[in-house]
């Protein structure tokens, strides 16, 4: 992933001083590719008892009460300033609230192993919008040839030379525009909310809180209450939002602050062929020749456009 931030759904600027964790970070980052990966699945399955307003909905709930108690176990305060909380506002809406919702919506019509897959594009997209937003990212032919990758690879996913025969053109827009919209929230991030001076946690725990607000406004206008509350589902919801976004961030937080963003970020190539062996093992998803091959093409079409080149020694 393409993160300026601590996580991909965080806003995280500064970090402090940090007692060096007792688990070694290499299990940290097989549980967090874990929760991830997962994660579609667990979508799959909540949206089979509730709207998707209302998956995303839970899984805020969910994910902002951990990061609350993560607060208040670490003592931290939320951040201050009308013009911090205007931009963290638009940064919930893109980082968490639409692409939350975008892929509950799109698992309605599309497996959950697609919109894993999906999900890994989210570098292609950061590629190609930093080329425009910003300057200090320069294009290389090594991270164009990537971005060309990549996206051929998409293609060999959805079978484009079958005209995408039997696939959900909607459901897959709508998993693409996902994770779309995160590169998008962290640029806007990166612009907006770096050095600012206040916590990692405190900016992702205020993010996550406004992002619920959102869901929580325009949940009642397309939903009603539901009759009755299957368990599984609410279940799965509830993990989603514990594990799934919770978890994940202090998870992701920690990972950045002690091996930096480079190495964190490689959880992205890991999250797809997760969601693929889950999808298909667990909920007897289909899976066809072209899912696999087209999801390694992608893998390394993003692995390509974040290669940076090597500093020229001086002579």
């Amino acid at each position: 992933m393409t993160t300026v931030t601590a996580t991909p759904r965080s806003t995280a600027t500064t970090s402090r001083p940090r007692p060096r964790p007792a688990l070694d970070w290499r299990l940290r980052f097989g549980v967090l590719s874990l929760i991830w990966g997962f994660s579609f699945l667990l979508i799959k399955v909540g949206t089979e008892g509730y709207a998707p307003f209302q998956v995303t909905l839970g899984r805020l709930v969910f994910g902002t009460a951990v990061l609350a108690a993560a607060m208040a176990v670490r003592r931290e305060r939320l951040p201050r300033g009308a013009r911090t909380w205007a931009h963290l506002t638009v940064a919930a809406l893109l980082l968490n609230a639409l692409p939350f919702s975008l892929f509950a919506y799109a698992e309605l019509t599309i497996p959950s192993t697609l919109a894993g897959i999906c999900n890994a594009t989210s570098p292609l997209w950061g590629m190609a919008l930093s080329l425009v937003a910003l300057s200090e990212d320069r294009p290389t032919r090594v991270r164009v040839a990537g971005l060309g990758l990549g996206f051929l690879g998409v293609l060999t996913v959805l079978g484009a030379w079958q005209g995408f025969h039997g696939l959900d053109a909607a459901g897959t827009v709508m998993a693409l525009l996902a994770s779309l919209s995160y590169p998008v929230g962290w640029i806007y991030v990166r612009r907006t909310l770096a050095g600012t001076g206040h916590s990692n946690l405190s900016l992702t725990g205020a993010q996550l809180l406004l992002a619920t607000l959102q869901l929580a406004v325009v949940t009642p206008l397309f939903t009603s209450v539901p009759s009755h509350f299957p368990m599984v589902p609410l279940l799965a919801t509830a993990a989603l939002g514990i594990l799934g976004t919770g978890l994940a961030v202090l998870l992701q937080y920690g990972l950045v602050a002690e091996v930096g963003p480079t190495t964190a970020q490689m959880v992205t190539y890991f999250i797809p062929v997760i969601a693929t062996a889950a999808g298909v093992a667990i909920l007897d998803e289909p899976l066809t020749w072209s899912t696999p091959v087209g999801a390694a093409i992608v893998l390394a079409g993003a692995a390509l456009t974040q290669a940076r080149p090597k500093p020229r020694l001086s002579t």
